[in-house]
């Protein structure tokens, strides 16, 4: 019987580059007007997940989160893209 371990697992979904992102325009636009952050030229905003994942090894636990995102539909495909991370163990 494998023994099972539990791994934390990032999943972090955002608009393709090529998608406007209003709440990233109107964070820059306060860091720039509100408080003079003029060195910052872009913002970019994302969501992310942070799952407890059961499984034998960091291979099979990135293997189930990636079923699930794409069984249960977690993002859309045709204007996010979705990184998935195993960041411990």
């Amino acid at each position: 019987m494998p023994i099972l371990k539990i791994f934390k697992v990032e999943i972090i979904i955002e608009n393709k580059a090529s998608i406007r992102d209003p709440e990233g325009e109107t964070i820059l636009h306060d860091l720039l007007v509100k408080n003079g952050f003029t060195q910052i030229k872009d913002v970019r905003t994302a969501r992310m997940l942070l799952l407890e994942v059961q499984a034998e090894n960091k291979n099979q636990a990135k293997d189930i989160v990636v079923r699930m995102c794409n069984e249960l539909r977690i993002f859309n495909p045709i204007v996010s893209i979705c990184k998935i991370n195993v960041v411990s163990d």
